[in-house]
């Protein structure tokens, strides 16, 4: 049908419907966009909150000092325990390259016991079934004051234990062979205390971004010496300026 035929009120019909329609596409137009505006705004706003997030959850490197630094009583601790050098690993029993620095570390506690203090912190590593179980072992040897003879027992000894699917019966022996109460050693290394300390262990290590065995921080300073003669170079350079002198 032309427009001719059309009658005034066809024709003001027509064009009123087309003006309707595009006042709906001009609205479904604006409608997108501010969909669009406040989906970016959107997006924005979560990365920004998200970054503000983690940067409070990571610590500051005072903070990260603090952590590593306060030797507190639950610590395993040997050397000069007066000494402000503080020498940390964290480590797992089961880890081939743990049982590798292990003889470096007692030389150097053993060649340079009055010049720092060595703390031992548990950190088992989920790849190794047998680790959970040697902390435990040592925890529990501990409680009887025993720490540090289990502490050298497994690890002078991993090769015995490490694959074994009986590392339990392992480490009953060796408690035996220290003379340790059985009964009361199976008990511990059971216990909901000797788990829960390991774990706070570990979950310290976590905040301190440790993610391999071994892992040592030196004053709160992770450092990686690869000999015995490059971890008692670091030992002596950490030294009080005073001690350096004394020496000297």
């Amino acid at each position: 049908m032309s427009e001719q035929n059309l009658t005034k009120k066809e024709i003001y019909d027509l064009n009123k419907k087309e003006n309707d329609q595009e006042k709906v596409s001009a609205r479904k137009t604006r409608k997108t966009r501010r969909v669009l505006m406040w989906a970016v705004i959107f997006v924005l706003l979560i990365g920004a909150v998200w970054g503000m997030v983690k940067l409070s959850d990571k610590p500051t490197d005072t903070e990260q000092v603090a952590i590593i630094d306060s030797v507190s009583t639950d610590d395993w601790v040997k050397g000069n325990k007066d000494s402000k050098v503080v020498l940390i690993e964290y480590g797992d029993f089961q880890c081939p390259a743990c049982g590798a620095y292990y003889p470096l570390v007692e030389k150097l506690a053993d060649e340079h016991s009055n010049e720092f203090q060595f703390v031992y912190r548990h950190f088992p590593l989920q790849q190794h079934a047998n680790a959970k179980p040697a902390a435990y072992a040592s925890e529990a040897a501990g409680k009887q004051g025993k720490f540090w003879e289990m502490y050298n027992l497994i690890y002078s000894r991993q090769n015995d234990w490490s694959e074994k699917k009986n590392a339990d019966d392992i480490f009953l022996e060796y408690a035996g062979s220290m003379g340790l109460n059985l009964d009361q050693f199976k008990k511990d290394k059971d216990s909901q205390d000797t788990k829960d300390k390991v774990k706070k262990n570990y979950d310290s290590g976590i905040a301190n971004k440790v993610n391999a065995t071994p892992t040592f921080f030196l004053n709160g300073k992770k450092i990686q010496p690869q000999s015995y003669e490059e971890f008692a170079n670091l030992i002596k350079q950490a030294q009080p300026a005073e001690n350096t002198t004394t020496t000297q």
